[in-house]
């Protein structure tokens, strides 16, 4: 069981952005701007590659809702996913960065 099944089930707690039956966002614990928030779906797809489409365009619209919840809906942000290990995936479940709150650099990811 990866992290973010653990964090699914409750067994490691989070600090929860937003919630709803098939996607939790919540707070980066090593965050990378001063707005990072993970949105991970529910299911367990490994990454991007395979994530239905249908499910995608949920979760663009939770991914919505989760940055007018924080207040960068209208001053910008930026989303980021790893896919495999070239791509920098960590965890082997999909989720996005959120990053926003500053003016982001791209230096800021390294």
């Amino acid at each position: 069981m990866n992290v973010f099944e653990k964090i699914i089930k409750g067994e490691i707690p989070c600090k929860k952005v937003l919630e709803n039956d098939k996607f939790l966002a919540f707070y980066d614990i090593a965050p990378r701007a001063p707005i990072h928030i993970l949105a991970i779906p529910k299911q367990g797809y490994k990454d991007f590659n395979a994530m239905p489409k249908e499910l995608l365009a949920e979760m663009s619209d939770f991914i919505i809702e989760v940055v007018k919840k924080v207040g960068i809906y209208e001053s910008g942000y930026r989303l980021i996913t790893n896919i495999g290990n070239d791509g920098g995936q960590e965890v082997p479940h999909f989720h996005y960065h959120i990053l926003g709150g500053a003016k982001l650099r791209w230096e800021a990811l390294a």
